[in-house]
Formats: C-alpha cells, structure tokens, sequence
C-alpha cells in the first residue's frame, strides 16, 4: 500500500456510494476485471468508472495489470483488489454461498432430518459448554439464538416458555429445503437445551408449521 496512504482516505474513497460498489464487485470476483466489465455490471458508462477505479488505485485498494488486447490499440486494464489492501470488513462473506453448496450436497446425498438434528444438537452441546454449569437455559438460548440473528422473543408460561424466533438467517434456504434447515435449526436448541438441564423442549415449530418458528419449553 503507499505509503502517504492512511486508513482515512482510504474510507474516504470508499465513501463514494459508486466506489463502494465498485470495491464490491471486485471482491467478489474470483478474476480481476476490465473497466468495461465493471461498467456493464453496474450499468455505467466506462468514463464513469475509469477516474473511480484511479482513485483506488493511488490509495491502494487496487492492483492494475496490463493486458494485450491482441489487435490494435492500447492494452487493457484488468483490476482487482491489492494483496495488501486491509480487508475493513466491507467484503460479502463467502459463508451464505458456502452453506447453499453445503445444503444442496446434503440434499443430493439424501441425508435425512435426522442426519441434521444430530448434527445441530452437536453445535447446540458445544455452545452449551460454554455457560456456566447453573445457567438459566433460557436466557442462554435467547443469547445464543440471538447470536445467530434469529431475534428471539420470549413468553413465559406457568411451567415453560414458548420462544418465537422473529428473524430467520436462513430463511431463503429454508424456504428451499425446510426439511433440512428446520431439522438442523432444532438441533441447535435440543443440543443446548439438552446440555444445560433444568428445561427440556417439548415441540419444535418449523416455518413449515408456524412464523415465526418457534420452540415450546418445559422448565423444571
């Protein structure tokens, strides 16, 4: 990264909506890209992009290569994110398409429900034994599912509680496969509820059944 490159300007160049969306592409390219390239992805003139793609270059976001176009005229100008460029955070995490490719294999491996709710309850025990051996199983799971961007909400009852997951994470995959992604959701609650003592579950409601999903629990 150059030198007289400080972390502000390069959030600065960032914090053009058109360069943000630019550094996006190129993040998620598994290749560098052409100015022409980046232009048709996002609908923009190539004069539009060039002076952006500049701009992160000399702040050392981006790394440029020259190619022949083997014809006549200039070589063209391939992009893609410098090696040494901080990573911010800004980049699309790669684990939605990873846990698509996963499921789809699950699915095409004929794994069943089961296969899955064993394999949750294993995460549930292990998120488990990180809570103190009298902790309120309740409250742990409303931690632990809210961790995971389920937003649960709870209502208490004489003997138990009913937790309602307010947000699937995973909702788009469990639209397409709730069989599996619903058994591997219950698995995460049997497995931690399970491990802690002092509650057990009594119905697990899938999207299929109820939204929100949500879990039935008996206390004591």
């Amino acid at each position: 990264m150059p030198a007289g490159a400080p972390r502000l300007d390069i959030l600065k160049a960032l914090g053009d909506n058109t360069r943000y969306a630019i550094y996006l592409e190129l993040a998620r390219s598994p290749l560098p890209l052409s100015t022409a390239e980046i232009a048709d992805v996002l609908d923009l003139h190539v004069n539009t992009v060039r002076p952006h793609l500049e701009r992160m270059r000399e702040v050392g976001l981006l790394d440029v290569r020259s190619e022949a176009s083997g014809g006549v005229g200039r070589p063209q100008h391939r992009y893609s994110l410098a090696a040494d460029a901080p990573a911010l955070g800004l980049e699309p995490s790669p684990f939605p398409m990873l846990a698509r490719v996963l499921l789809e294999a699950a699915h095409e491996a004929g794994l069943e429900p089961g296969d899955l709710v064993e394999a949750g309850s294993g995460q549930g025990r292990a998120d488990a034994r990180a809570w103190a051996a009298d902790a309120d199983p309740i409250e742990a799971l409303m931690v632990e599912q809210a961790r995971l961007g389920f937003d649960p909400e709870v209502v208490d009852l004489d003997d138990g509680a009913v937790v309602a997951f307010a947000h699937c994470p995973f909702r788009a995959l469990a639209e397409a496969h709730p069989d599996l992604v619903c058994s591997l959701h219950r698995g995460l609650v049997d497995g931690l509820v399970e491990t802690l003592g002092g509650a057990a579950v009594v119905r697990f409601h899938p999207l299929v059944d109820r939204t929100p999903c949500q879990v039935e629990l008996a206390v004591g």
